[in-house]
């Protein structure tokens, strides 16, 4: 059926209507608390400027709700939610191994239901100036674990090297890995990643001078770093995972170079992270049980420093001499930015979100764990089928095998 453009939007504005009516009721399934949204923080900054701003913005206390739950950092023992439960958030802990942890804690609790729930990684974030810049924010497709990969100190590596880095199983830098372990690469939904940019897009982002006169220091460097001068925009690149805090334009084009082979020449490179791969295997291995939904994930990072310096300044004076003043505008452009995300999903469940956004991308990790092909990579190790839950696609036969030949294989060899 054709609609004129005021139906169509006197239909949605009824949906709206209805669904705010509908916002009081808890949200409870089968006795479990299902959250529209689950915000993912990584540390008490990122965490506490949703607690500080979340009453005003009509949705609720973020801490009117607090439920604890076994594997939870000890930091951070909570799952805090809204009244009603339609938002929910919790604080993971720095760096990959605290990711991972926390995640499954979360996912495995028999106190969420989380089926239908959208996870918003919610984080600040090095930030490359090609790209971006202080306060920016970003919203990935690709998550690439750039560190995954073998590394000479640069003072003892081959004279042909370009860089300390190789991957695994190759001879030299800038090779595709012929080693794989699973988690080089995952891609999420790109629908769900433009609609989530349409309502970032919307946020009146946080600037201030000190971070604009750092941002000016790029002039001198011409058109290669144009977008490390501008003020804090909403832009679309990816996220690149290490747990070394690394710092320079050699590491910086390195890793911008590892992103773009690992994803095919899919992948830009933009911001700097420590967690994004951790958490979003976590929740791929829960999608293969059907705990989660692997196509409701969003990775929003903001820019708080630059990955590498400007003109005339060194990469130990960018990194812990001068003050670049990034930290706060990046921290509350979380909230800015991820406020708006968050209402659209809340407010437009019934419309649109219940049912989900259909993927036009392939979704998942390497091995093609979900289904389908891999658009990077040797391809699927199901023959596009996917794993199967419970254990159903089996190891035993396999494991039997390598036994008998007297040793384990690598898990991909090409």
């Amino acid at each position: 059926m054709h609609l004129f453009p005021w139906a169509a939007a006197a239909l949605l504005a009824l949906c709206e209507a209805g669904q705010a009516a509908a916002a009081s009721i808890p949200r409870a399934e089968h006795g479990k608390i299902a959250p529209k949204v689950l915000i993912i923080s990584m540390f008490a900054p990122e965490a506490d400027i949703w607690y500080a701003n979340m009453p005003h913005s009509g949705l609720g206390d973020l801490l009117a709700v607090n439920v604890s739950t076994p594997g939870l950092s000890m930091l951070y023992p909570h799952v805090h939610c809204l009244a009603d439960h339609s938002v929910c958030q919790v604080t993971v802990g720095e760096a990959e191994i605290n990711a991972a942890a926390s995640m499954m804690a979360v996912t495995l609790s028999t106190k969420f239901d989380l089926r239908k729930t959208y996870f918003l990684v919610a984080g600040i974030a090095g930030v490359s100036p090609k790209v971006s810049t202080l306060g920016g924010v970003a919203l990935s497709r690709f998550v690439v674990q750039v560190a995954l990969q073998y590394e000479f100190d640069a003072r003892e590596m081959p004279k042909n090297f370009t860089s300390g880095y190789f991957s695994y199983g190759t001879l030299l830098p800038n090779e595709y890995p012929t080693t794989i372990y699973g988690t080089e690469v995952l891609e999420i939904n790109e629908a769900l990643r433009d609609i989530a940019y349409s309502y970032a897009a919307k946020a009146k982002l946080t600037d201030n001078s000190g971070a604009a006169e750092y941002r000016a220091r790029y002039h001198a460097a011409g058109s290669a770093y144009a977008s490390a001068a501008e003020p804090p925009s909403v832009v679309k690149c990816d996220s690149a995972t290490s747990d070394v805090y690394y710092s320079g334009a050699l590491l910086s084009e390195e890793f911008e170079n590892v992103t773009e082979v690992w994803t095919n020449g899919t992948g830009e490179y933009c911001m700097t992270a420590q967690e994004d791969n951790a958490t979003l295997e976590v929740l791929l291995r829960m999608a293969i049980e059907g705990i989660v939904d692997f196509s409701r994930v969003i990775v929003m990072r903001t820019g708080s420093d630059f990955d590498r310096p400007p003109p005339g300044v060194s990469a130990y004076q960018h990194l812990v001499i001068l003050q670049q003043n990034g930290f706060l505008i990046a921290i509350d452009n979380i909230f800015q930015a991820g406020i708006e995300i968050v209402k659209g999903i809340v407010s437009n469940w019934d419309c649109t979100f219940k049912k989900g956004v259909k993927p036009t991308n392939y979704i998942g990790d390497i091995f093609g764990s979900l289904g389908g092909k891999p658009d990077f990579g040797p391809g699927s190790l199901t023959g596009g089928a996917g794993f199967k839950p419970d254990g159903k696609s089996g190891d035993l036969a396999k494991r039997g095998s390598m036994v008998k030949r007297g040793g384990f294989l690598p898990p991909v060899a090409r």
